[in-house]
């Protein structure tokens, strides 16, 4: 098994007085040589706190350019970094501290009472207005000499799932699959060390450390950190022409095409725009399209490092919903439920291979061995079908499709219909069971500002004239907002039909 070599060293020697990252709001900003020392630094001061190879360093904060020094300190001492969902309450969150036990806690002021209800037995402040936090301890301590060499197979970090369907698991991540990451994201958006990108969506899940900012660093680009989601810093920065790639979730998109500026700033400064998490629904690729902007869909999981598909910008227009075709590092397969390739153009579950896969779940291996196969493919879970021309089209989760009247319903299929009508902003559909049909769809429905009244019988007609009578939902629910994820994706478990 090959190895990496120490990332920001090598950053540093490169082009060491070149910016690395910067905070807008702090002021903040490093090179690549302070954000290597800076590393170092950090990791002798895990080491002091008793911090060995191997051993947990958990951290409940919201996205900084410590959290990054930190994630590559513990690439120099070998220790294994786990990112906490901050908006989980303490009690959740120690059922996740329990199954990774972390040597230590980091944490940000903000989340202090948390930090200390979970009962972690070291713990320290990572950024606070405070002398005591890690950025000033550090100080005080000489820089790791760090190991030279990273091998390719083991752990640098834990990133537990959204958790849309149950109980999250730890998907180890691997230095390996940071290489191929960058290699698929790479070579797909042509990502080169002139290249500025934003930071913005939570930590701890998989975009908002490898979706675009960990290929960045790698490539020796620059990286505006933001501690979350602020659609007026965005669309400051977007005015501004201070982005060279941008990657946000269809929430984001969402977002930024209700800002009241944003028929009014020129957003083609931007080379790449990516998306990902969820689907992104016609209607919104074809409104950012009317502004001049492709925006590219993209697959991939936690459990793929995360790059699979991203669509390229020539065939977006063409291929309008597709997620492009499979990048360079990976390797895929639709199969029915014999596990037997299906014909061009029929629905399957996706299976996928390559380097850049995780090895496994944390604490797991009853999990792990269930989602491989014996000859190491992946079982995603995910429904999706190839063209003519070998485009990928994700239909939706093997478990979110129900079968009416006899028929296969796609719950993906439905909700993008009904996003192109102009009162509905986003939509989600479950399956409830029916005594006549067996099954039939509840569509969650949530209308744009403004839309005034809608009625069931408005909707339904509208289905009737847009897809086939088995697909219709039988009942329409009006809903203010959905149960969502950190990274914006609806928690369909979480509604009721």
């Amino acid at each position: 098994m090959f190895s990496l070599f120490d990332i920001t060293a090598k950053r540093a020697s490169l082009d060491g007085d070149k910016v690395a990252m910067d905070e807008p709001g702090s002021g903040r900003s490093v090179t690549y040589s302070a954000l290597d020392q800076n590393a170092a630094k950090t990791a002798s001061f895990l080491a002091a706190q008793g911090i060995n190879p191997g051993d947990r360093v958990a951290v409940l904060c919201q996205n900084s350019i410590a959290f990054f020094e930190t994630l590559f300190a513990c690439g120099k001492l070998g220790a294994v970094l786990v990112p906490l969902n901050w908006r989980m309450p303490a009690n959740e969150l120690r059922t996740l501290t329990a199954d990774c036990t972390p040597g230590l806690l980091l944490f940000d002021e903000a989340f202090r009472e948390t930090a200390t209800a979970l009962g972690v037995a070291k713990s320290a402040p990572l950024v606070s207005d405070a002398a005591d936090d890690l950025v000033a301890l550090r100080e005080s301590f000489e820089p790791h000499k760090g190991r030279l060499s990273w091998p390719a197979d083991d752990v640098w970090y834990l990133l537990y799932t959204s958790g849309t369907t149950g109980v999250p698991k730890a998907v180890v991540q691997t230095y390996g699959m940071a290489l191929v990451n960058y290699i698929n994201l790479g070579q797909a958006i042509n990502l080169t060390s002139e290249d500025r990108t934003l930071n913005f969506l939570p930590l701890f899940h998989t975009a908002g450390i490898n979706l675009y900012t960990l290929p960045t660093l790698i490539a020796g680009g620059t990286v505006t950190v933001l501690p979350a989601f602020d659609e007026e810093v965005v669309i400051d920065l977007l005015a501004a022409g201070d982005l060279d790639t941008f990657f946000g979730v269809p929430a984001v998109y969402q977002l930024l095409s209700l800002h009241p500026r944003f028929g009014e700033v020129d957003l083609t400064k931007v080379r790449n725009w990516g998306c990902g998490g969820a689907p992104l629904s016609d209607a919104l690729v074809t409104l950012y399209q009317d502004r001049g902007i492709v925006v590219c869909n993209g697959y991939g999981m936690t459990e793929t490092g995360p790059t699979v598909f991203l669509m390229d910008p020539a065939h977006v227009k063409e291929k309008i919903g597709s997620v492009g075709k499979a990048q360079i590092m990976t390797a895929v397969r639709i199969v029915d439920e014999s596990g037997t390739d299906v014909p061009e153009g029929d629905v399957g579950e996706m299976w996928l291979k390559g380097p850049g896969l995780t090895p496994g779940y944390w604490n797991k291996p009853e999990a792990t061995a269930t989602a491989f196969t014996e000859d190491g493919w992946l079982r995603t879970g995910d429904l999706a079908q190839a063209d003519e021309d070998g485009f990928f089209y994700i239909v939706g989760r093997a478990k979110e499709m129900f079968i009416s009247g006899g028929e296969n319903v796609y719950p993906a299929e439905v909700e993008n219909i009904l996003c192109d009508h102009p009162a509905v902003l986003e939509v989600a559909v479950v399956g409830k069971q029916d005594e006549k049909w067996g099954e039939v769809g509840v569509a969650f429905t949530m209308l744009r500002e403004g839309a005034g009244q809608m009625s069931q019988d408005t909707l339904r007609a509208y289905c009737r004239e847009n897809m086939a009578a088995y697909k219709i939902p039988k009942e329409f629910v009006f809903v203010g907002d959905f149960p969502r994820t950190a990274a914006g994706k609806i928690q369909k478990h979480l509604l009721k039909p």
